[in-house]
């Protein structure tokens, strides 16, 4: 396995793995990691909630993206340049998939709240 495919592989590992213990209500509100905005820090209920919404999806993200990274790098003919652009990509659009999909539930569990 050559060192992008490495690359790609253990960031979206590394992804899941961080994801866990927000998925798992490990993690209390802090500063410092997860979805962190004034209404999580300020409520923990709501804290739990969205992140342990936003933890399970950007575990599915990190195992998907784990799988499609080895997947595509066995395609035959795919360039460096080309696979680098697509894994890429899908890392970064399902991770931008999972912060719009928390805000829309944070925004639903702020609505009921009210």
């Amino acid at each position: 396995m050559d060192a992008l495919t490495w690359l790609f592989t253990l960031s979206s590992a590394l992804l899941t793995l961080l994801s866990i213990p927000l998925a798992f209500n490990r993690i209390p509100p802090n500063l410092f990691y997860g979805v962190r905005v004034r209404a999580t820090l300020r409520n923990p209920d709501l804290w739990y909630a969205v992140n342990r919404y936003a933890g399970r999806r950007l575990a599915v993200v990190g195992l998907v993206s784990a799988a499609a990274a080895l997947i595509w790098r066995a395609i035959p003919g795919m360039s460096t340049d080309g696979y680098a652009l697509l894994a890429g990509a899908f890392i970064v659009t399902g991770l931008i998939g999972v912060t719009i999909q928390s805000f829309l539930y944070l925004a639903s569990l702020t609505r009921t709240q009210s």
